[in-house]
């Protein structure tokens, strides 16, 4: 059986604590989680520190040891960017943290990630309605779509 140990370093308060076990029983069966909920400020220094990335991430997750592991989640990120998933933000950091385990797990981004990850927020979060996370998903948040001009060419286009 797994334990998360949970940590709020931030003024926010944290809901639904329990449900955070259940999922990492689901996902990694005997392991030791560490979940650390931080400001922006100390994800972003994190985040350069372990990967030389200089953004505010909304989720990092790394290897303490065998069967042992830390997911950072940074809470204001996950508010500004549920709206984005058509998700409330206790339901996005829920997402972070399935994210989270499963790179732990040593999955890699790809649609069979993003599927397990859409099949256990349904599991464990019996409040999201359809359409969930409809097309924009964790990977691919930044990219543009194509917008049709008035001639339905794309713009530029010949």
């Amino acid at each position: 059986m797994s334990t998360v140990s949970i940590k709020n370093l931030t003024r926010r308060s944290i809901a639904q604590r329990a449900v955070f076990s259940s999922i990492a029983n689901e996902i990694l069966h005997n392991w030791d989680i560490s979940l650390v909920f931080v400001s922006p400020a100390r994800a972003r220094a994190l985040n350069f520190k372990l990967r030389k990335k200089t953004y505010t991430p909304n989720v990092l997750s790394y290897e303490l040891g065998p069967h042992s592991g830390e997911i950072i989640i940074c809470p204001r990120e996950a508010e500004k960017q549920a709206p984005l998933f058509c998700l409330e933000p206790s339901a996005y950091c829920l997402y972070l943290f399935i994210h989270g385990l499963l790179h732990l797990k040593g999955w890699a981004h790809g649609d069979t990630m993003e599927r397990c990850e859409k099949k256990l927020l349904l599991k464990f979060n019996k409040n999201i309605a359809f359409p969930l996370l409809h097309e924009t998903t964790h990977r691919h948040r930044h990219r543009h779509r194509h917008v049709p001009s008035k001639n339905g060419r794309r713009r530029g286009a010949l």
